[in-house]
C-alpha cells in the first residue's frame, strides 16, 4: 500500500513539473521567445497543452474572468500540493 501511494505522490511531482513547464513554455511563446512555426517546439508544446488542458479547462470556467491574468495553473498547482498531502497523511496513517 505505500509503495502505490508512493508512486501516486511521484505521479503528482511529474504533472507538477509539467504544468510549470506548460506555463513557461506559454510565458516564451506569449513574448516572442520561441517560435512556434520550429517543429520541435510545436511538438513540445502540443503534449504539455494536451496534458494540462483536461483539467485546466474546468478550472478555467469556474474561475471568473480576470482579463490577461490565467492563475488556472495556481489552482491546479494548489490541487496537486494538498493531494500530495493528503497522501503522505494517508500513508502515515497506514503506516
Amino acid at each position: 500500500m505505500l509503495e502505490l501511494l508512493g508512486f501516486i505522490s511521484h505521479l503528482i511531482t511529474l504533472y507538477i513539473y509539467i504544468i510549470v513547464a506548460s506555463v513557461v513554455m506559454s510565458w516564451l511563446i506569449g513574448f516572442g521567445m520561441v517560435n512556434v512555426r520550429n517543429p520541435m517546439v510545436r511538438t513540445v508544446y502540443n503534449f504539455l497543452q494536451a496534458v494540462t488542458e483536461p483539467l485546466l479547462g474546468p478550472i478555467r470556467r469556474m474561475l471568473p474572468d480576470l482579463g490577461a491574468i490565467d492563475i488556472s495553473p495556481l489552482v491546479l498547482l494548489l490541487v496537486c500540493q494538498f493531494a500530495q498531502v493528503g497522501l503522505a497523511n494517508l500513508a502515515t496513517a497506514a503506516h
